[in-house]
Formats: C-alpha cells, sequence, structure tokens
C-alpha cells in the first residue's frame, strides 16, 4: 500500500516513513470494482478523495441534453475528480465506470484534510493541483474567445478532462460542434482534416477521437502553426 500511495501526484516527495505515518493514522478503505461496475456518478456529492490504485477507469461528461459527451480513461495511479473535493460545488460531474477489475482506495473528505494539515508538502501538492487547473481556465477563456478553432477545441477538451486521461473522444454530431463554437461547417471540416493530418486526432460523423493530451497542449500553446478560422 505504501509504495502505491507515494506513486499518487497528492503524495509525490513523501517518504515511506511519512507515509507509514499517515496511513496508520487514518482511515484508508480498499475498494474492489469488477468490470462494468459504477464507481460514481455524475452529480453525486464528492464526500470521499478517491486513488485508483490497479485498473482501468472511463469517465464521461454529459451536457444536459446528451447533446455532448466527452470521455477519457483514467488508469492507475490517477485520482478521481479531485478539484471537486472542495469548493462550492462538490458533486462529481462525471460519470465513472470500471473497464475490468479495478482497486480504489478512498479516504473521507474530513480525513484528507488533516492529512493536508499534517504536512506542508502534501498541501503544495494539492494546491499545484488546483492551481494548475485554475491556470489552464485563464489560458483557455483567452483562446475561447480570441484564438481559432483549434485553440478553441483544445481547450474546451483539456477543460473537461484530467492531466492523466488518455483515449479522449468527444461523441457529438458535427453540427452541435461547429454550432457551440460559431463556425461554418467548412471551416470546422477544414480543421478536423487539418489536425487529423498531423496526427491530433481521428473522426467520424458521430465522434471525435484525440491521441494525445500532450497535443491538445501545444495547441493551446501554439506549438503547432495554426490556421485562420473563417467565423459564421
Amino acid at each position: 500500500m505504501l509504495d502505491t500511495l507515494l506513486k499518487q501526484p497528492l503524495f509525490s516527495g513523501a517518504s515511506r516513513e511519512k507515509m507509514a505515518e499517515v496511513v496508520g493514522k487514518f482511515k484508508f478503505h480498499f475498494l474492489k470494482f469488477a468490470d462494468g461496475d459504477v464507481v460514481v456518478s455524475s452529480g453525486e456529492p464528492c464526500t470521499h478523495i478517491k486513488f485508483l490504485i490497479s485498473g482501468e477507469v472511463r469517465a464521461t461528461i454529459a451536457n444536459n441534453d446528451n447533446r455532448f459527451l466527452v470521455s477519457q480513461t483514467l488508469t492507475a495511479p490517477d485520482v478521481i475528480a479531485p478539484s471537486f473535493l472542495f469548493g462550492p460545488k462538490t458533486t462529481y460531474p462525471m460519470t465513472v465506470v470500471c473497464r475490468g477489475p479495478v482497486g480504489i482506495l478512498q479516504l473521507s473528505k474530513s480525513d484528507y484534510l488533516e492529512i493536508l494539515r499534517h504536512d506542508s508538502a502534501f498541501m503544495l501538492n494539492f494546491l499545484n493541483t488546483l492551481s494548475k487547473n485554475a491556470q489552464k481556465s485563464v489560458d483557455g477563456v483567452m483562446a475561447f474567445n480570441t484564438g481559432n478553432l483549434e485553440e478553441r477545441i483544445a481547450f474546451w477538451m483539456l477543460s473537461l478532462t484530467q492531466p492523466g486521461g488518455t483515449d479522449i473522444t468527444l461523441e457529438s454530431v458535427h453540427r452541435s460542434i461547429y454550432s457551440l463554437f460559431g463556425v461554418q461547417r467548412s471551416s470546422f471540416l477544414s480543421t478536423m482534416e487539418d489536425l487529423a493530418s498531423r496526427g491530433i486526432l481521428s473522426y467520424d460523423n458521430q465522434s471525435v477521437s484525440f491521441n494525445s493530451r500532450e497535443a491538445l497542449l501545444h495547441l493551446i500553446h501554439a506549438d503547432f502553426p495554426l490556421a485562420p478560422v473563417e467565423e459564421a
């Protein structure tokens, strides 16, 4: 258990002795799930922090009418939606389903808060996680308002997925996507073709699959040449 927890980003930098002290003092609960089990449902209160210690899960966020579904795969040693443990909205934004056998260690919010108070390194790790999300949002809002379609799509997908997310997909018909971003169909298809030719994504009439989250980050930071978008 110690080795598993030490791999968690939120416990990064801790010694085995410090981690042993934490495990001995607080109640970590080990949970096992089978393939297809639902770990959390969208809208469910986030009362515990959940560490994925084995296996993988598929996490899906949907809008109210299910026109847009954004899915990602999370694998150990990831944490499920840590940004929603505290703050004004403490409900899970996603439904998380197991892909094969899964092991999770969970800890109550109150115990995790005590751990953060217990050691400044743990507190710093958690604050860094929150800060990355906040700073990403600032860059993304600017891209969404003034950037081209590539940047706006990248920001949208990054905002709805976690840093460790893989196999990222957007399920939606083309009309809904280009209407959302306020561009013409021709501009949307041209952008999709360009991104596909650069190995960033693949797409069909019902979905877009992104080959890596890192490539989306590069788009936000303009590391790839970007083409102007014809506005609707």
